[in-house]
């Protein structure tokens, strides 16, 4: 049976973690929102964001945590002509074009990245990456640390731009009724343009974060894509606080679960955690819990 330490560095990794990866989950969760759209390439930009993130190290030689502003406007900015010629001319057709659409955008990108990256495993090498973090008998990594503070600080930004801006405002009037939005003169197509660029570029930054914890290769997107999946339905469409709560309480138990069953179940745990909410419960525990 673990020790008293091994369980509790399980518990606070996952939650640390869980916080990574419920910033992930907000980007697909209000493109989801706002434009009725599973983006299907979410895993994609993910992986993107950590191939930015590597190559602007070994071009530049600057960490490129100290540069996630600039990768995230540079991900944002080739996510604008996707919806422009891509998303935009499909938007009266159904949900199902765009949503092909977006799945073979990923099929492209993925083998492109095959094609020009090689399809070896690599990582974002930091000295701090490596580093433990030790409070007593608990350990975790630093970089666990790290990651969880920008992403908190990350999703508190963007609730505050939904909550407090008029960008915000008509990001909701779009989510709750786009034809009502459009009567009263919001550009529905200009917030649904600038929502998928914020989207991508959340996927982005969390690419950045990953690739600095973890190793990552091109098909690497695809378990990250269902992980988002699971948080969204777990915390709530639209629910910002949620979507971080959603991705610890994912964190945990798959921590949990991975210390109890082995490192191959993790992504089970988070699975069947998916399918019981879905099923139980399909608007949401956590918003459910708040409304």
């Amino acid at each position: 049976m673990p020790d008293f330490g091994t369980v509790a560095s399980a518990i606070l990794s996952g939650l640390l973690l869980g916080g990574m990866m419920g910033l992930i989950a907000l980007g697909l969760s209000i493109v989801l929102g706002v434009m009725r759209l599973v983006n299907l390439a979410h895993g994609v930009f993910l992986v993107m964001g950590a191939y930015a993130g590597l190559y602007f190290l070994k071009l530049t030689g600057f960490d490129p945590l100290l540069a996630l502003p600039l990768l995230a406007l540079g991900i944002a900015a080739l996510a604008l002509p996707l919806y422009r010629y891509l998303l935009a001319p499909l938007a009266q057709r159904g949900p199902e074009a765009q949503l092909m659409t977006m799945f073979a955008v990923a099929i492209i990108l993925q083998n492109l990245f095959v094609f020009v990256f090689s399809a070896d495993t690599r990582s974002i090498e930091r000295s701090y990456a490596t580093l433990p973090l030790s409070l007593g008998a608990i350990t975790v990594p630093l970089i666990y640390v790290i990651g969880f503070a920008i992403a908190v600080a990350l999703i508190l930004a963007i609730h505050g731009l939904i909550a407090h801006t008029g960008f915000g405002r008509d990001l909701r009037a779009s989510a709750a009724d786009p034809a009502a939005a459009a009567t009263l003169g919001v550009n529905v197509q200009r917030v649904q343009m600038l929502t998928f660029a914020l989207g991508t570029a959340c996927a982005g930054v969390g690419g950045v974060l990953i690739g600095v914890a973890f190793q990552f290769s091109p098909s690497s997107g695809g378990a990250y894509l269902l992980n988002s999946l699971a948080i969204v339905v777990l915390g709530g469409l639209g629910n910002v606080p949620g979507t971080l709560a959603g991705g610890m309480i994912l964190g945990l138990l798959q921590s949990l679960g991975g210390l109890t069953l082995g490192d191959g179940y993790r992504d089970i745990v988070g699975m069947a955690l998916f399918l019981l909410v879905l099923v139980f419960r399909p608007e949401g525990f956590l918003a459910a819990r708040r409304a």
